[in-house]
């Protein structure tokens, strides 16, 4: 099959000159600094965004202030039903945000449809069932009575103010949704930092959300390099920060906002998760686990399993048929609707995977199968199994986030559990078993803020979802979410 036929929508919008999204429309960036947004399945430059300065910042802060004083007085209902229109619009323009994000990202084309686009918009729905839940809860205090007085108490949940979210570019279009539909559910305003490496479809997104009834200055979109972000989350003008991220930047991002009046933090970040195989699984479903938890989108999703212990008796017949089956692998054109793996989303972190590969074979870990870049245009890696030989290997402790599958062999169930806690992340792990006896008594002694059985990677908005240790602080989904985005006042009354 060859590519599919971009949109002509589509086209149109990666040859316009893109601007900020301030105060609902696009204003031009008060500096000349732009950036390239390169395809990372061909290497060309598909378009340049503006590089935000100071006074852009100010600017974006000053709307999303005049913004949060609107938002945070309209009522509930309206709020949820504003985040439903956008829903609505979301699958509207399906294909064309689809196509854009594939473009920007090297995603295949049906992960960019099903989780960026469809996905995005059915966590949209789920948020706006909260816009008319969110409330405190009246209380009778023990005060004692000098003259017959009484005494009552409730507590509200009001919003932060102005909430400054800071997306990765592995999932760019579904995590900024998460992010701007919690702080607007709550009342809150929010200024959205895309990554460099793709900023595009959430500047569209903007666009629809003004078309979906939501007031100007309620979203921002800041594009721009690092330093963007750290001026917004330094800037007084702002409440809270919602980062995801790597490990390093979001400490950098944590000690930031305390540093700047204790600007509140939700730091969702990355890990060295594991997945555990017990010894009564069937290789051809340990296989296919494997593939869901480790390359789904070349292993670029931060809650992807990378480190896998499978029982010895058991650990040869499985990296054989896995091998097997990632040789099956149609690597191509992330647009070419036959392809079942892309590129990387760009280059440095494809030089990235380079280093983690040869580092692999330096300290004398077994490469079974791949291990090495793809002699193309773009940012192709060949989909990898390591079998490392010491519980000390890089491999093992590393993040590579990528298609990098690294096994080591386990006897004992407890050896099991100490392997998969050998590590200061916390973010997710996963159990796959026929006994879900054993399961349910193992989860508890597994370190992590999401632990899966016989599943993966895969995440629903009722559930809460986030990380432990060094895998950061706060929760996304469920009604977790609303701790972090509202601020609890308590009022008490004597009559």
């Amino acid at each position: 099959m060859s590519d599919i036929a971009l949109l002509p929508q589509v086209e149109a919008f990666l040859r316009r000159p893109h601007a900020l999204f301030i105060d609902g429309d696009y204003l031009a960036s008060e500096g000349s600094q732009t950036l390239d947004v390169i395809n990372p399945a061909t290497g060309q430059v598909i378009a340049q965004v503006s590089d935000a300065t100071c006074d852009d910042i100010d600017a974006a802060v000053a709307s999303s202030r005049r913004g949060f004083k609107q938002w945070s007085q309209t009522a509930p209902a309206v709020r949820g039903h504003v985040l439903l229109k956008l829903a609505d619009l979301l699958e509207r323009h399906r294909e064309e945000l689809a196509q854009i994000e594939t473009c920007q990202s090297g995603k295949i084309i049906q992960i960019s449809r099903a989780f960026e686009v469809d996905q995005a918009a059915h966590f949209l729905r789920y948020y706006a069932g909260w816009a008319t839940k969110i409330g405190g809860e009246t209380l009778t205090p023990s005060l004692p009575s000098f003259a017959g007085e009484r005494y009552t108490a409730f507590t509200l949940r009001e919003p932060v103010g102005v909430v400054v979210g800071i997306v990765p570019w592995n999932f760019s279009t579904m995590i900024a949704i998460w992010k701007l539909a919690s702080a607007l559910v709550t009342g809150c305003s929010v200024i959205i930092k895309p990554s460099e490496f793709t900023p595009l479809t959430i500047l569209r997104i903007a666009e629809l959300a003004i078309e979906a009834g939501l007031p100007a200055g309620a979203l921002n979109v800041l594009t721009g390099g690092g330093q963007v972000g750290k001026g917004l989350i330094e800037h007084p003008g702002t409440d809270k920060v919602s980062f995801t991220g790597s490990v390093p930047t979001g400490l950098a991002v944590g000690q930031a906002a305390m540093g700047a009046g204790l600007t509140r933090a939700t730091l969702e970040l990355g890990g060295k998760n594991a997945a555990g195989f017990l010894k009564d699984v069937d290789p051809d479903v340990a296989v296919n686990g494997i593939i869901e938890a480790g390359f789904l989108h070349s292993g670029q999703i931060c809650a992807a399993a990378e480190r896998f212990f499978v029982h010895r008796t058991q650990l040869e017949p499985i990296m054989d048929k896995l091998a097997r089956r990632l040789g099956q692998f149609k690597i191509g054109s992330p647009l070419d609707e036959s392809t079942t793996f892309g590129p990387v989303a760009n280059r440095p972190h494809q030089q990235k995977l380079g280093e983690c590969f040869a580092k692999a074979r330096a300290q004398g870990s077994t490469i079974v199968h791949g291990g090495h870049l793809i002699d193309r245009p773009g940012c192709y890696v060949e989909p990898t199994i390591i079998l490392a030989h010491r519980r000390d290997a890089a491999l093992l402790h590393e993040e590579t986030f990528g298609p990098v599958a690294t096994f080591f062999p386990y006897d004992s169930e407890e050896e099991l559990l100490e392997l998969m806690n050998d590590t200061p992340y916390g973010l997710s792990a996963s159990l796959w078993t026929n006994d879900l006896s054993k399961a349910l008594r193992m989860v508890p002694a597994i370190a992590a803020g999401t632990v899966w059985v016989n599943m993966h990677t895969l995440l629903d908005p009722a559930v809460p979802f986030g990380g432990s240790q060094s895998s950061g602080l706060g929760r996304e989904f469920g009604s977790a979410f609303i701790d972090d985005y509202t601020e609890l006042k308590s009022v008490m009354i004597r009559y």
